[in-house]
């Protein structure tokens, strides 16, 4: 188990350490290391939360299972799209532990210790000299021929190489979750509550879930909490989602419409237009915050191929999935970004244009 535990201090090895922990495909344990993690060689961050396990995005049975990470750490460093035809998803980097090395001290500032796996000198030889040209070269799928579609190699594709499957009913990630920093005891006891109640009750049934829903959102309600998070949207059965046109650009706020609201644009699957919004995206509604960026193309996880939004997406600043109702992926520590559709915001007004810090915690 890692040594390391969220808000600790590292330092990422030199470009030279990195390479030789690395295979001719530039993978660690079948973690690709992509070409704009160079620039962070030699800087000194604070872990975000040990990646542990992930979700699974790939292999998708049912509600994204979870897989364990063997020496997985995230620093809150996220994808540019740079190196991938300008991918606009902004993925939260993995980093291997044997990449860092943690430093002591509140800022950072002391001298660098030395991790158990760190890289050794004999590696290059063995792994057949891992070049940055390797690592550029790595981005793009083997044996594509001039005209077909360029595939695209990121750790997001690759994740079923270097993660793991891992039950949800396996306790030991539960306790990792706490002992790593990850999540506060409360929030795993408020979690297990939850899903509890979710199963103990049939809440999860279309048919038979409704007085367990209903019973959530009354209990809720007499202390000022949040409704059940899986309610199913009312749009009629056969009416075509509606759509907003804001244009929002980067930098702008807006204000997240109430759940009742954003029910009412999306059918029974939670779709609009084919656009999912999901339970963990319901404790953010009501709230105002910062555009990051606007998303109009992709790449598919499962194919590597870039694709494109026929209507654009919206990402928002600390606006990301924290696993709180996520069954089989419960504290998963990935943060992917929420997509909003610009018919579930509206423009904030001028007096309500600085989101406050219980709005940027709303799902804590």
């Amino acid at each position: 188990m890692s040594r390391l535990r969220a808000g600790d201090w590292i330092e990422v090895r030199s470009k030279e350490e990195i390479l030789r922990t690395l295979d001719k495909q530039g993978r660690l344990d079948g973690m690709p290391f992509m070409p704009q993690m160079f620039q962070y060689c030699g800087k000194r961050l604070k872990v975000y939360k040990r990646a542990h396990k992930t979700c699974d995005t790939i292999a998708i049975k049912w509600d994204y299972p979870g897989r364990s990470v063997p020496d997985g750490i995230h620093l809150n460093l996220r994808c540019d799209g740079q190196a991938y035809g300008g991918c606009q998803a902004a993925c939260l980097i993995f980093w291997k532990e044997q990449w860092l090395k943690p430093v002591t001290g509140a800022a950072g500032h002391a001298e660098s210790q030395t991790l158990a796996g760190a890289p050794r000198h004999n590696e290059r030889a063995r792994n057949g000299g891992c070049t940055e040209e390797d690592i550029v070269k790595a981005t793009r799928a083997p044996g594509l021929k001039p005209g077909d579609e360029t595939v695209f190699v990121c750790q997001a594709t690759r994740l079923l190489d270097y993660a793991k499957p891992l039950p949800w009913w396996d306790a030991r990630q539960y306790l990792e979750d706490y002992t790593s920093g990850n999540a506060s005891l409360w929030r795993i006891l408020r979690g297990t509550i939850y899903v509890c109640y979710f199963y103990g009750t049939l809440s999860f049934s279309r048919r038979f879930g409704g007085p367990g829903r209903w019973v959530y959102d009354r209990f809720q309600s007499l202390w000022g909490g949040l409704p059940f998070p899986r309610h199913r949207g009312r749009l009629p059965p056969g009416q075509p989602g509606p759509l907003g046109t804001l244009n929002l650009q980067p930098g702008e706020f807006v204000r997240i419409k109430s759940y009742d609201e954003i029910l009412q644009t999306i059918d029974r699957n939670n779709k609009n237009r084919g656009m999912s919004f999901d339970g963990e995206m319901m404790p953010y509604c009501g709230h105002t915050y910062r555009v990051r960026n606007r998303v109009e193309k992709f790449i598919d996880e499962k194919t590597g191929k870039m694709k494109t939004l026929k209507t654009p997406a919206v990402i928002l600043d600390d606006v990301v999935c924290q696993a709180r109702y996520s069954y089989h992926r419960m504290y998963c520590p990935r943060s992917i970004f929420s997509w909003w559709r610009e018919i579930w915001l509206e423009r904030a007004s001028e007096a309500s244009q600085q989101p406050r810090e219980d709005q940027k915690a709303a799902a804590n």
